[in-house]
């Protein structure tokens, strides 16, 4: 997979369309959350193919770090299943940018 392929499959579209009563989502929501992952994998593409696992985590960090805030910010709206999403979201990001790990790379910061 490609961070294109990876930018496509952002799990923010499934989200607005489960949530049919429009309890959790809304469009500013899902916009500021894309908006953060975007940058995330902008991130990623900068440090460029060779990227040290050190500069991967510092963009592990601040994504995760912006999402508390958003998840602060929209009244917990990152529950269960949004984690687990995003969390795979952010794995396949740094994998793609050549990090490899076994365990949740989130989960230093995480406070969703």
């Amino acid at each position: 997979m490609t961070f294109e392929e990876l930018k496509s499959k952002k799990p923010t579209a499934e989200w607005l369309e489960n949530d049919e009563d429009g309890d959790f989502f809304n469009e500013e929501n899902i916009s500021v959350t894309n908006k953060v992952l975007d940058a995330y994998i902008s991130t990623l593409q900068k440090l460029g193919s060779g990227a040290d696992e050190d500069d991967i985590m510092e963009a592990v960090e601040e994504v995760v770090t912006r999402l508390n805030e958003l998840n602060e910010e929209y009244d917990d709206y990152i529950e269960t299943s949004e984690r687990e999403d995003l969390c795979e979201f952010i794995q396949s990001a740094a994998e793609i940018a050549g990090l490899h790990s076994e365990e949740d790379i989130t989960e230093e910061w995480r406070e969703w």
